[in-house]
């Protein structure tokens, strides 16, 4: 009987071993792997070497974190400024997305190159761009002084004009997971609701938001993840007393040279951070927050 070749055996019948290609995978991804431990697994072992060493060894930094009020309420300021951040790109980008939904293959063509066309534009240019608007001789006060008369309003350097600029920054990414939601709805389910007599407005509320949940939990994951540690905008444009972690951290190394506390907070932050995508990869998966 002729030997009859088989992915374990070679063209003469010989056995070949099984493990022969195990190696080549993790061949291709060698770069990475060492690009990744170069230059981010050392720097932050680095960094949580000097949280507890700096200057003298022990956790005095990360009890004082927990126990002094101002870094208390840069910690509550962070987590409720992304929190809002996250929930007003939910409100305005949800009309957006769902019309992209609805629209024709070359309008939402368009309107996802519009969408998109942001990430083409560093975080630092479009954060000078809002300094110009809300400044004092910006767009916005002229409009002011021209229909109301008197000074113009103090928008920039405040909260409100650090908030404004980030929903701006990181609205295209809930955009994008809403529109990967929307549009894996099926029409059909739809034209049946209506169909059996449900107004537009109970179609949205029970056919269209239920199966949209999981781009809004993506995208609400999303963008309060990336708001945690947002340090140019808020320390370009934002207010002073009203500081972020990562702004904080950025003073206590450039003014004060405290670089255990700032490793301290930037333990503490990449800790939240853990946490926050730790709570939904359990509930979600982790290989879903990209839709």
């Amino acid at each position: 009987m002729r030997a009859v070749a088989s992915p374990a055996t070679g063209d003469a019948g010989f056995a070949v071993p099984a493990a022969r290609g195990t190696w080549r995978p993790w061949l291709l991804v060698a770069p990475l792997l060492a690009f990744l431990a170069a230059f981010f697994l050392v720097p932050l072992g680095q960094v949580l070497v000097m949280s507890v060493t700096d200057p003298e060894p022990g956790f005095g930094h990360f009890v004082a974190i927990a126990t002094d009020g101002f870094f208390l309420r840069v910690l509550a300021q962070t987590f409720a400024t992304a929190l809002l951040v996250a929930v007003l790109t939910l409100l305005l980008g949800f009309p957006l997305a769902y019309a992209m939904a609805e629209a024709g293959p070359r309008m939402a063509a368009l309107m996802m190159v519009l969408v998109t066309m942001s990430f083409w534009t560093s975080f630092l240019v479009r954060t000078y761009a809002w300094m110009v608007i809300l400044g004092k001789s910006g767009p916005i006060a002229w409009l002011s002084a021209t229909l109301l008369g008197g000074a113009p309003p103090e928008l920039l350097f405040t909260r409100f004009s650090s908030t404004l600029a980030m929903v701006h920054i990181l609205i295209p990414y809930m955009v994008l997971s809403l529109y990967a939601a929307l549009r894996r709805i099926e029409p059909a389910v739809l034209r049946s609701a209506a169909s059996l007599g449900a107004p537009p407005v109970s179609v949205f509320r029970h056919v269209i938001l239920p199966l949209a949940a999981p781009g809004v939990v993506n995208g609400l994951t999303l963008v309060f993840v990336l708001c945690l540690g947002f340090y140019v905008t808020p320390v370009l444009i934002g207010s002073p007393r009203e500081q972020m972690i990562a702004g904080v951290i950025g003073h206590q190394v450039e003014e004060f040279l405290a670089f255990g506390e700032a490793s301290a907070l930037s333990v503490v932050l990449l800790a939240s951070t853990m946490i926050v995508l730790g709570v939904y990869h359990r509930r979600f998966g982790l290989d879903r927050l990209w839709g």
